[in-house]
């Protein structure tokens, strides 16, 4: 399967918004021990560093990710500061009602820490300069890499694996032994905005795309699963084998994997992992990796889940575009769901359906962030908002529900949140809001309706026609807004900018009123009402005395067009948004009207849906 894409270049221009794209690229090269006694673990790291920027490079930056994980770092603080802390990583000494909350970070002894430590770093074989700054690592080069050249880092580090608190971590409340998720030294990114040496504090990743070699030499009664493909099956036996295991000596096994063309990887093994598989025709070998000690229910619920991953699976492949890889991993670990390469780390002992909605909203990320790598620090709302809107579509489909609006719970939390005073662009980086609870409505609901919305401001098949052709141009890159919304344009022939700005860029909102009906003889006249500042095109349902309708549509002037309607559709002129008026004719007498509504299937995040409805007898 991953035929579909080894065709493209790291620095492959795109037919997208910006014809002179690069990005960079790096190889891992990793062989790491890992004492599972003491939670330590030494390593060493070859990384070959590609420069395809414009730029010469002086400096470059590393993640230290575990580092966050101790007490008074950046993370800790914040969990002292934000008014509704994340409550899996913090302990509530008071009530419900009136909490007071403590940092669990801030009570984590030297033993139970995170940490990378540096060891030695080489360039081109030569010692260079370098300092730790809590979870970045700055890295002074003795040599500037050019453009266009390559380098060769050399690093030698030890490091330890913090209590679970949040994604990575050992010992979870399940009892996984270790979630390995941000568990090396990896370069930041860089790319035309500069590097994104982002210190880690709460929110997500951002990678450069390379391939990864690694070899984790563990204890032989752990078995593991993660990223990439396992290159000795028949050494490591543990339900990879395709053949009789032969036998290892000693206490270790050495497990050694590869993973192209991706920008992350990462791992967890425990003793008692059950390991499943499942293999899709003409897909890629499903792994399930779940612990064998859990109640018959859980167990049983894991086994249920199966099937039901390949379905998920099926609608995204057919919706989004092909998944590329030739495996993907459902593993209990971590502290609640998480996206990564090829796999996903969620907790198992929750309920099927609990189980179901987790795992297809990170199998979705596969698409919307692992193929599709957006900034997730800075534009949080394309990867999990996206992800949101796949997601929701997806289990209303495959459960036969088959609902009027899939997305009605992520309206609620949006407009909630647009009418509170605690809202803040989606421009946000996702660091800076001041609640935890904005930045969750703000990319996951209010992403959801980037999507959801703008089908119905294009039309729904020019949005199914948008994310494939979206998937496809920036399929292995590093995808921004405005690339999103140049697709939208391309497909559906319109002027979509003003949407991307207000919806994105600021906290104008969407409140359009029915503001009065008059009768003129045989004809009615309907004026409508523009309050909120964010413009829309809209959507109206006349209904009538004798139980007929007749639906019009108003284009929105900046839009230079308007979106396909169906015939039995009036396309009415269109509406100017700087009017704060409009008025259009029925020709029908008021007395035959029953009712008008704006957006009669709700696909329009009007703030006051109380306005949008007049009856008129």
């Amino acid at each position: 399967m991953m035929s579909s894409f080894t065709g493209h270049s790291q620095n492959e221009t795109t037919p997208s918004s910006n014809p002179h794209y690069w990005q960079q690229h790096v190889d891992y090269t990793m062989a790491i021990d890992m004492d599972v006694k003491t939670y330590k673990y030494s390593g060493t790291q070859k990384l070959v560093y590609t420069n395809n920027s414009p730029d010469v490079l002086n400096k470059v930056f590393y993640h230290l990710y575990p580092n966050a994980f101790q007490p008074d770092s950046e993370m800790d603080a914040r969990l002292k500061s934000i008014p509704d802390p994340d409550g899996r990583m913090v302990n509530n000494l008071g009530t419900k009602a009136d909490p007071i909350y403590e940092s669990r970070i801030s009570k984590l002894g030297p033993d139970e820490i995170g940490y990378i430590k540096v060891a030695s770093l080489l360039q081109d074989g030569k010692p260079v300069t370098h300092e730790t700054q809590g979870t970045i690592l700055m890295v002074t080069l003795n040599t500037p890499i050019q453009p266009g050249e390559k380098t060769t880092f050399d690093m030698v580090f030890d490091a330890q694996v913090p209590l679970q608190i949040r994604r990575a971590g050992r010992n979870s409340k399940e009892g996984v032994a270790l979630s390995m998720a941000q568990w090396y030294p990896k370069l930041a990114e860089y790319d035309d905005e500069g590097w994104h040496a982002d210190p880690y504090i709460a929110r997500e990743f951002y990678g450069v795309w390379g391939d990864f070699d690694v070899k984790i030499t563990i204890d032989k009664n752990y078995i593991i699963g993660g990223t990439g493909y396992l290159q000795n099956p028949n050494e490591i036996g543990h339900g990879y084998e395709t053949e009789k295991v032969k036998k290892q000596k000693g206490k270790t096994l050495t497990w050694h994997f590869k993973a192209p063309n991706v920008h992350d990887f990462t791992w967890a093994a425990d003793p008692d992992y059950i390991h499943d598989t499942l293999q899709m025709e003409n897909g890629p070998t499903l792994h399930f990796l779940y612990k064998s000690t859990m109640p018959a229910e859980n167990l049983e619920n894991w086994k249920k889940l199966q099937p039901i991953t390949e379905q998920l699976m099926q609608y995204f492949n057919t919706h989004i575009g092909e998944y590329p890889y030739d495996q993907y991993s459902v593993i209990q670990g971590g502290d609640g769901g998480m996206e990564y390469g090829m796999s996903t780390l969620i907790v198992g002992e929750g309920s099927l359906n609990g189980l179901i909605s987790v795992t297809a909203h990170e199998l979705a990320h596969s698409w919307f962030q692992f193929v599709l790598a957006s900034n997730e620090s800075k534009h949080s709302w394309m990867d999990e908002g996206f992800t949101s809107y796949i997601q929701d579509r997806a289990l209303d489909a495959i459960s036969g529900t088959n609902s009027d609006n899939p997305f009605a719970g992520s309206y609620r939390s949006y407009i909630a949140l647009a009418k509170s005073d605690r809202e803040q662009p989606q421009t946000t980086h996702s660091d800076r809001y001041n609640y935890n609870r904005a930045y969750s409505i703000s990319a996951y609901s209010k992403g959801t309706l980037f999507l959801s919305q703008l089908g119905y401001i294009i039309g729904e098949d020019n949005l199914d026609k948008t994310i494939k052709r979206y998937y496809k141009e920036w399929a292995f890159k590093h995808p921004k807004p405005m690339d999103v919304i140049r697709v939208a344009e391309k497909v559906s022939g319109l002027e979509l900018d003003w949407y991307l700005m207000d919806w994105t860029q600021t906290t104008n909102t969407i409140d359009y009123a029915i503001k009065s009906v008059d009768s003129e003889g045989d004809k009615t006249t309907v004026t409508l009402e523009r309050i909120g500042l964010m413009p829309m095109p809209l959507d109206l349902e006349v209904t009538y005395a004798d139980g007929t309708k007749a639906h019009y549509n108003i284009p929105l002037r900046m839009m230079r067009g308007a979106k396909p309607v169906e015939d039995t559709t009036t396309v009415l002129k269109n509406w100017a948004w700087a009017h704060p008026n409009y008025t259009f004719e029925i020709e029908k007498p008021k007395s035959a009207i029953t009712s008008i509504t704006i957006d009669p299937r709700g696909y329009m995040a009007d703030i006051n849906r109380e306005n949008n409805v007049m009856t008129v007898n």
